[in-house]
């Protein structure tokens, strides 16, 4: 194989015999071409290495990011933390005692308002002493707004002490009066149109189906066993209904309330919650004498020992 630099100029005399024409041999020619181009691309490519074996390799990337700025940091972590759960709804029983004096209710009221409550029931009557009368309020709220709403009530000039009830002992107790009619409902617009007219209600002739005279009483009967039931009285009666008087816990009313709603209630009052402490036994309540005596059970007599 000839040296590349003849070959080379033998390919390039080759290239200009071919650009001019010549006679000389073709063959020979185009072979000298080819040479001139494999070595000038063998060539360009040693070079290419030499150039590649050359070059420094870059050093090591350090790819760490850089540590966030404080306002960055900050808001990463105020975007991942979850919200809070906010705190729960309870019902509260607040016992207020205030001067008999007008205008104390609407300024405790006003408070309350100012604060969103809304008043489950407001109960304010006088006392055994003359100049003070005692306000029973039921409001459902967070402990901290209720806790926030007390202390403002205490700043009140014509408040003497608020009282809060809700975690302690208390006989919880209110007044329930009930309007139930006593007219069965498929009867209900006979009995008005004859009572319209002012004529006496006819029995029918046919003993299958009863007359709203009876079916009356044995709706009247029914109230009353449901009333028996509950420990309420019977303080009225009449040819269509009856008025019923119930004192019993909140929750009591108004489960005897959702009884007597299938029988028809016209009309229905109550007086709101009424609340007043326990009294202790022997100087404790109920349940710190039971905590006494599950501790003194687990003591030992030392007179009862052996000795030694």
């Amino acid at each position: 194989m000839l040296p590349i630099n003849r070959a080379v100029s033998r390919g390039l005399f080759a290239g200009l015999a071919l650009k001019a024409g010549s006679s000389t041999d073709v063959a020979w020619a185009r072979a000298c071409y080819a040479i001139r181009f494999q070595s000038t691309s063998t060539h360009l490519t040693d070079a290419s290495n030499r150039i590649r074996r050359r070059r420094k390799k870059p050093a090591f990337l350090d790819r760490t990011p850089f540590p966030p700025s404080p306002e960055e940091a900050v808001n990463n972590i105020l975007y991942n933390t979850p919200n809070a759960t906010p705190a729960p709804v309870t019902r509260h029983v607040l016992n207020c005692l205030v001067s008999n004096e007008p205008g104390v209710l609407s300024h405790v009221s006003g408070i309350l308002a100012g604060r969103g409550f809304n008043i489950e029931s407001l109960v304010v009557a006088k006392t055994e002493v003359p100049d003070l009368s005692r306000m029973t309020i039921v409001l459902n709220g967070q402990n901290v707004v209720i806790e926030q709403a007390k202390k403002q009530l205490e700043d009140m000039v014509p408040v003497w002490a608020v009282l809060d009830y809700t975690h302690g002992r208390i006989v919880e107790r209110e007044l329930l009066l009930a309007k139930v009619s006593t007219v069965p409902h498929e009867h209900l617009s006979e009995f008005v149109e004859h009572e319209i007219e002012g004529q006496e209600v006819e029995e029918p002739e046919s003993r299958t189906s009863f007359s709203p005279l009876l079916g009356t009483a044995l709706q009247r009967q029914a109230i009353t066993e449901l009333a028996r039931l509950f420990g309420a009285r019977v303080v009225d009666v009449s040819l269509d209904g009856v008025i019923l008087e119930l004192s019993a816990k909140p929750d009591r009313v108004d489960a005897f309330l959702k009884l007597l709603k299938p029988y028809g209630i016209v009309e229905a009052a109550r007086s709101g919650a009424m609340a007043m402490p326990r009294s202790p036994v022997d100087g404790v309540f109920e349940d710190e004498a039971s905590l006494e005596v599950e501790d003194d059970s687990g003591k030992v007599d030392a007179t009862m020992l052996p000795p030694g």
